[in-house]
């Protein structure tokens, strides 16, 4: 038997527990082994392998191309990195719209086959069956409301979901409606702070915001918006926490800089 103290995964009750004793819950995203295991390090509460690994990763313009098979694939490789945060897996496009057998079979996927403790997916009250049959399965899941990437077209662009009052208690109704069902946890993406902040009052699970304001129970970036990992422009609610852009242009510079002039290797990092 391992000496070594078991290390104790972070789950869905640590995280309702924490909006009952209003502690804030933080969340960010990766893709890959090495960034979960930093994060991890970091004493992040959930690591979300999102859909957004279209984007950020394999270079599309919206997260519509992304497949089940790339999901898994890089939901393994997270939680082989991760051992202590929740780590929560998005649904891709088409992977639960279509039927709840395809919903089940596909979420059972990443509990089974990539070690995720929850999945997350997009919608309202019409997805509130599938969240209840999740929940019933015993599939944890995160809801996401207000702007929604997988109805981009839909909603006509990037936009701020909810500013009108009919849509603003559409939301809310949605958000009740899949507490009801079952989810354990709610994001709001692109939402005004006010109304972000009612949600948040009405519900007994946390919400996490995206662009949603301060007075949701927990936060979640894109952790390569984050760090600065473009130059590109980025969203109003992104806080840019490094400029690794411009780090690592300068540091690959320097690399070119001393192979040109055979400045690298030196003796230090050479064999005799």
């Amino acid at each position: 038997m391992s000496t070594q103290s078991k290390i104790t995964r972070k789950t869905i009750l640590d995280i309702r527990k924490m909006k009952t004793q209003k502690e804030k819950i933080t969340m960010l995203t990766a893709y890959d082994y090495g960034m979960a295991a930093i994060l991890d390090e970091s004493e992040i509460d959930i690591i979300l392998v999102g859909d957004s690994l279209g984007n950020v990763v394999l270079g599309y313009d919206s997260t519509l191309p992304v497949t089940m098979e790339d999901m898994v694939r890089h939901t393994q490789a997270v939680a082989r990195g991760a051992h202590k945060a929740m780590i929560v897996a998005d649904m891709p496009f088409l992977s639960y719209q279509v039927s709840i057998e395809a919903a089940l079979t596909n979420a059972g996927r990443f509990l089974k086959e990539a070690d995720a403790q929850a999945v997350k997916l997009e919608g309202g009250r019409e997805h509130a069956d599938i969240v209840h049959k999740m929940t019933y399965a015993g599939i944890p899941v995160m809801a996401h409301l207000g702007l929604t990437p997988q109805s981009v077209h839909q909603l006509g662009g990037y936009k701020v979901q909810g500013k009108k009052e009919d849509a603003a208690e559409k939301m809310m109704q949605d958000a009740l409606i899949l507490e009801e069902a079952g989810a354990f946890a709610l994001v709001l993406e692109c939402v005004p702070e006010k109304l972000a902040a009612d949600i948040t009052q009405a519900l007994a699970i946390p919400t996490i915001g995206i662009g949603a304001g301060v007075s949701c129970d927990g936060q979640v970036l894109v952790v390569n918006d984050m760090l600065g990992m473009y130059d590109r422009m980025t969203p109003k609610f992104v806080k840019k926490y490094l400029n690794l852009n411009q780090e690592i242009k300068n540091a690959v510079r320097r690399y070119v800089q001393d192979v040109k002039t055979s400045a690298f290797p030196d003796a230090e990092h050479s064999f005799k």
